[in-house]
């Protein structure tokens, strides 16, 4: 059913997915509107073509909900689109950023042989670039994961995710050196909703509540391995996995 669908359905499901998947979330047209850069009415003619499918309920006034095959549909597609980011940032050295900027442009032609394929040279990764898990491997929901922002002075973490779907709001954060894997220790917090004072890579960032609440973080005791192998930072993966031959592949800096 998914290689029926085109790109922007693909999108909105997969961004009803991530609404509704929230606690205390739900998806409205006009919110679909405003993240697929759509009009109001092209989005709720996309609802009711979904509707058409099967892949979605939408009832006036109480916002659209995915059905039990819109579901699956939606977690095939973000297994797909989770896939390609970790081929575009391990394979080919894109930032988090950019792989999930660029993995919409080819994933919807994308044959199933090559999605398959492409997973087992991976190594058969667990995670997106972001963190996120990829359906099939563990849970397809947000890890439960503290915010950044309710962090205390003198706590480390290591950076997980970001829960932003803003590009500006990734890119800020990206250039804070806020990305997955990095290690970052809270040196001060204002309180009634003050910046927070970080250390993050050795340098010293001030961060708003607003940014801290987009950044999903696992606590880190002391001594503990952050658990990535490598920090991408803003330049990219450290390192990717490239086939050598079939069955094999050969470490490369990049």
């Amino acid at each position: 059913m998914d290689n029926e669908l085109t790109k922007s359905q693909r999108a909105a499901l997969k961004e009803i997915w991530r609404r509704t998947s929230e606690p205390g979330g739900g998806a409205r047209s006009g919110d679909l509107a405003g993240v697929l850069g759509v009009s109001p009415a092209t989005a709720t003619a996309m609802v009711k073509r979904l509707a058409d499918h099967g892949l979605v309920s939408h009832a006036p006034y109480k916002g659209v909900t995915l059905t039990e095959s819109g579901r699956k549909t939606a977690v095939a597609v973000l297994r797909r689109h989770r896939i390609v980011e970790r081929f575009l940032s391990d394979f080919l050295g894109y930032s988090w950023a950019e792989a999930d900027r660029l993995a919409p442009e080819f994933e919807h032609d994308l044959p199933q042989e090559v999605e398959d394929r492409l997973f087992e040279a991976l190594g058969r990764p667990s995670t997106c670039p972001h963190g996120f898990p990829i359906p099939g491997v563990g849970t397809d929901g947000i890890p439960e994961l503290a915010q950044l922002y309710d962090l205390e002075p003198g706590q480390k973490a290591v950076v997980a995710l970001s829960s932003s779907v803003s590009q500006a709001m990734v890119s800020f954060l990206g250039d804070l050196g806020l990305v997955p894997g990095a290690e970052v220790e809270v040196v001060d917090k204002q309180p009634f909703g003050g910046p927070l004072v970080l250390q993050v890579q050795g340098a010293e960032r001030t961060l708003g509540e607003r940014a801290g609440r987009q950044v999903r973080v696992r606590m880190l005791a002391s001594g503990q391995d952050n658990g990535f192998p490598g920090n991408q930072g803003d330049a990219g993966a450290a390192s990717y996995a490239r086939p050598s031959h079939p069955g094999g592949t050969i470490k490369e800096k990049v």
